[in-house]
């Protein structure tokens, strides 16, 4: 069996060593669709000889945009990949300028669509994008050309040869994408991995993964044009893993019944959104329901791994396994045993309660310019520990700076910034990529990250504040849905505060409380008296100077498509502040 050193290997080693029936399976018209193994590696090959056959030369770039993870994306992927040019993936809900100022810069001579959607995107920039030639769309839309004509045209086989040779000239350390990241400052930045970073990655991050191999359903929804979502990708076809499509963020608890997937990645303020839900659903029993469906969670927001808590909690968790737990894990397909979170921090609370009810939930780390992964928690052998980010990847030196920034030498760390070297030397020094998060490794190897530097920030008084972990404490009331604490060179903390308006609409129709208006509810006194509450309880484990005094609550959701949040759902804290500055004023009185 052939060494995987390229992207392209990981199909050719999926069909040799698994060939499964479900390779890669979306819903079509209501019905699951799978694609073989085989038949994603011919369709694959078509698509590279239709790709020469248009003139497609080594390290073109070809942009690829999709609404939602789909079998033609990875299909499109390989048959880039084969030819040694490069696959640029674009998250598809940016605003148009962005979608110019990426398609400019990396010279994507073709683009292919999810949509009408991002057709209509891309069309109405398309004149300021000279490189680029033609859209093609994997639906069916009247006005653009479909891509299955790409694979039409590389049905005959002739230039086969052709292909084969460009696929041989591919070395590892040949750039293989570049990843816009969708900065939390400026102009998004372009992220040059080459194949090995990502193979590398795919290859040690499975070393962390128990599954059993050949036999085992992934549900994947986080946007693919993420490295993250994308490396697990690869990992599952290493692993020969079936990879089903989720339909939607919405249709997720649907998709999750219908497949029983045994494997997910998630972002935490997915399972936070997962867990509220289940404990929403809690509130609505009564009696000695009620009590054991609480005593449960009590229960499972005790918990340590490994036995820790001694016989008499494990003998009281097994019973709430059986009678509560149990029908969590139904409710979210029945087989799920592994969750990978990653992206942001995640609450310890929510690693507790979904570990004590087996759903495997590990916490990692890393960044788009390290492929992503540096470190995982992996509940074999004592390598998981709440509250930490796990043991750094075999092949990965973690090094803590004197100022406590974490900074990272190994095979998955990017080759640099596209077109960018003065950016690229900024955070490559001495052959380490300075992450701008701060961090710790314990006695046992245990990576744990405080902060990201760039976020910390001084008080007029001058003491340091970190604002993730004060946003992290927030956030486990259920009256908050986003939360931004403020306060550089001010005199104290405050806090942007965006109410989870569902639920606090039902309480306040609980107290009596009639403000239909999102605008008029966040200026109520009970309301704002009630939030005053949250912000105590919140305050109590923080030094004195860390406490957020003073907070505001903003009368509208915080979304991606309105700027406030990034993709991966980190806050645009610049965009954010702007956004709500008069209320930024009225808590400082400027």
């Amino acid at each position: 069996m052939q060494d995987i050193t390229r992207l392209f290997d990981f199909p050719q080693y999926q069909l040799e060593k698994y060939n499964l029936k479900a390779s890669l399976i979306t819903k079509y018209d209501g019905k699951w669709v799978a694609t073989s193994t085989q038949e994603y590696v011919d369709k694959a090959n078509a698509i590279s000889r239709g790709l020469l056959r248009l003139g497609i030369k080594p390290n073109e770039k070809i942009a690829v945009i999709s609404m939602t993870n789909r079998t033609e994306w990875n299909i499109m992927d390989i048959g880039i990949l084969q030819l040694g040019a490069q696959n640029v993936p674009i998250y598809p809900t940016i605003s148009e300028e962005e979608y110019t100022y990426v398609l400019n810069h990396s010279e994507s001579t073709y683009c292919f669509v999810s949509c009408r959607e991002v057709y209509d995107k891309v069309k109405a920039v398309q004149d300021q994008v000279p490189s680029l030639k033609k859209i093609y769309s994997f639906d069916e839309l009247s006005d653009c050309d479909n891509w299955n004509e790409v694979l039409e045209l590389g049905a005959d086989d002739s230039n086969q040869s052709e292909v084969q040779k460009l696929k041989d000239a591919v070395k590892a350390e040949d750039l293989a994408t570049l990843i816009y990241t969708s900065g939390t400052t400026g102009k998004p930045k372009g992220v040059m991995l080459s194949h090995d970073n990502l193979v590398s990655n795919a290859i040690e991050s499975s070393k962390r993964f128990p599954i059993k191999d050949g036999d085992t359903k992934s549900l994947s929804f986080l946007p693919v044009c993420h490295v993250y979502e994308r490396m697990l990708m690869y990992l599952y076809q290493y692993r020969g893993v079936s990879i089903y499509f989720a339909e939607s963020l919405d249709k997720i608890s649907e998709n999750l019944k219908e497949t029983g997937p045994h494997v997910m990645t998630a972002v935490p303020r997915l399972l936070e959104k997962v867990y509220d839900k289940i404990i929403a659903k809690g509130t609505e029993l009564t009696g000695i329901k009620k009590s054991l469906f609480f005593w449960a969670v009590d229960l499972g927001l005790k918990y340590e791994p490994y036995g820790r808590n001694g016989w008499w909690y494990e003998q009281k968790l097994a019973v709430a396994r059986k009678l509560i737990f149990s029908k969590w894990k139904e409710g979210l397909g029945g087989n799920l045993g592994l969750i990978a979170s990653g992206s942001a921090a995640l609450q310890p609370r929510l690693s507790r309660i979904f570990n004590a009810a087996e759903f495997g939930l590990m916490e990692g780390y890393g960044l788009t310019e390290t492929s992503p992964v540096i470190s995982v928690n992996d509940m074999r052998d004592h390598g998981f520990k709440i509250g930490t980010v796990g043991i750094p990847l075999e092949r990965t030196e973690v090094k803590i700076a004197d100022d406590g920034e974490i900074c990272i030498k190994g095979p998955q760390v990017m080759m640099g910034y596209y077109k960018d070297k003065a950016m690229t030397e900024k955070v490559m020094v001495d052959g380490y990529f300075h992450t701008g998060d701060i961090g710790e490794v314990d006695a046992e190897g245990f990576l744990k990250i405080t902060d990201r530097k760039k976020e910390m920030f001084k008080t007029s008084g001058g003491k340091y504040v970190a604002p993730q972990l004060l946003e992290n404490r927030l956030k486990q009331s259920r009256f908050i849905e986003q939360v931004m604490v403020v306060g550089e060179s001010e005199k104290m903390p405050a806090a942007l505060i965006q109410p989870d308006f569902e639920f606090l609409h039902q309480w306040a129709t609980r107290h009596g409380i009639t403000v239909p208006e999102n605008s008029d509810i966040v200026l109520n006194k009970q309301v704002l008296d009630r939030y005053q509450e949250e912000v105590d309880k919140a305050n109590e484990k923080f030094a004195k100077w860390e406490k957020v005094k003073v907070f505001r609550l903003t009368p509208d959701v915080w979304t991606t498509t309105d700027g406030h949040l990034t993709p991966t759902m980190k806050l645009r804290r610049k965009i954010v502040k702007e956004k709500y500055m008069y209320l930024y004023n009225d808590m400082y009185g400027h």
